[in-house]
């Protein structure tokens, strides 16, 4: 008896033990063409996935140049980076793919920064609490300020962020990147120390005089960053908030309120935060023309 079986519609159904069919030449070509319809379709991809002989077949019918794209593409798939939690929320609310990767890549919103700032954040709201003092936390006033500054430093140093390459050459003008990652550390920033004014009830409304320094600190170093580099205008303001904070504890009562957490002193910081903020949007093309100290604001026209 011979071993040549033959099915209703013509087709070989011999050869593979496994398999009482085979699929049709002209169903394979439909399908290397995409017009194979349902249920053909169905059972075409069920009966490939276990015929070696069909398959073999399929590949002489389809088109090599096609195939090696379909890989390249399965394997760019397979490669791209996936999105972590942050960037995921990021492009949940609304914000565009790209925009959301170079806000998540920020150091600022990585554990171990959120991390540090958190545990100096208590360390200060737990020592304000220990030593009451009848005016402010002096403590606390001080360096919550200094927390968003820093977080900018961090944002755009070639030193510190890896990604410091991928921003500067990402087809996006170089002000407008700055001022997502400054609104990214702003919103870290002076969300966690409102978090930890909570913890200050006692205080009342003294406990929030950080907020106005905070923005006249960030602006001003904001300000600098167009001449002086995303390092050492930050380093210039923290010390200069630093020296002024140790002048007026010189020349104040023990028990006074220090002359920047006043009402006076809040007015002034305003208007320092105003006039910065200023200064940063004439000095917004710097940061795609200059070539700046320790940074790399490059000509990208020139590129």
């Amino acid at each position: 008896m011979s071993d040549d079986r033959r099915g209703s519609d013509g087709s070989d159904l011999s050869g593979d033990s496994r398999t009482a069919w085979h699929v049709p030449e002209e169903d394979l070509r439909a399908y290397t063409r995409g017009d194979l319809t349902p249920p053909r379709l169905w059972s075409a991809d069920t009966h490939l996935a276990a015929c070696a002989r069909c398959r073999e077949a399929l590949a002489a019918f389809s088109d090599p140049a096609a195939l090696e794209a379909g890989w390249e593409r399965l394997d760019a798939e397979l490669d791209a980076p996936r999105p972590g939690p942050v960037e995921w929320l990021l492009v949940q609310l609304g914000v565009a793919d790209h925009t959301a990767r170079l806000l998540a890549a920020a150091p600022v919103l990585r554990r171990s920064w959120l991390g540090a700032v958190a545990v100096v954040l208590v360390m200060t709201v737990a020592a304000a609490n220990t030593v009451q003092v009848a005016s402010a936390p002096t403590l606390f006033l001080a360096l919550a300020p200094l927390l968003p500054l820093a977080g900018v430093a961090l944002s755009y140093s070639p030193a510190l962020d890896p990604t410091y390459e991928m921003a500067v050459v990402s087809p996006m003008h170089g002000f407008r990147l700055l001022m997502i990652r400054t609104v990214a550390v702003l919103i870290v920033g002076l969300g966690l120390n409102g978090l930890a004014t909570l913890a200050l009830p006692t205080y009342g409304l003294h406990a929030l005089a950080w907020l106005l320094p905070a923005l006249a600190l960030t602006a001003t170093g904001l300000a600098l960053t167009s001449r002086l580099g995303p390092v050492l205008a930050p380093s210039l303001v923290g010390g200069g908030w630093i020296a002024l904070l140790a002048v007026a504890r010189a020349t104040t009562e023990p028990d006074a309120t220090l002359a920047p957490f006043t009402v006076a002193g809040q007015g002034v910081a305003g208007a320092v935060a105003a006039l910065a903020a200023g200064l940063l949007y004439l000095a917004r093309d710097r940061f795609d023309a200059s070539r700046l100290p320790l940074t790399d604001f490059t000509d990208r026209n020139a590129a």
